[in-house]
């Protein structure tokens, strides 16, 4: 299991998340194995993360 990173930590945009996700898959050729597929998987939660944070921006933007 992945330990959840610090909540201190700021958040990236999900977008740059996603084209470094998409680079990482594109330079192993769709292959992850061993440190690629650790890689990729705190890639896809820091992701998770990122959307979930930028929804609740646009649900309080919306609020307001």
């Amino acid at each position: 299991m992945i330990p959840a990173p610090p909540l201190w930590r700021p958040v990236r945009p999900s977008a740059v998340v996603n084209e470094e996700i998409r680079a990482l898959v594109l330079a192993c050729g769709g292959w992850l194995y061993g440190e690629s597929r650790q890689r990729y998987e705190e890639l896809v939660a820091e992701w998770t993360r990122a959307v979930a944070a930028e929804r609740l921006r646009e649900g309080i933007v919306e609020a307001a």
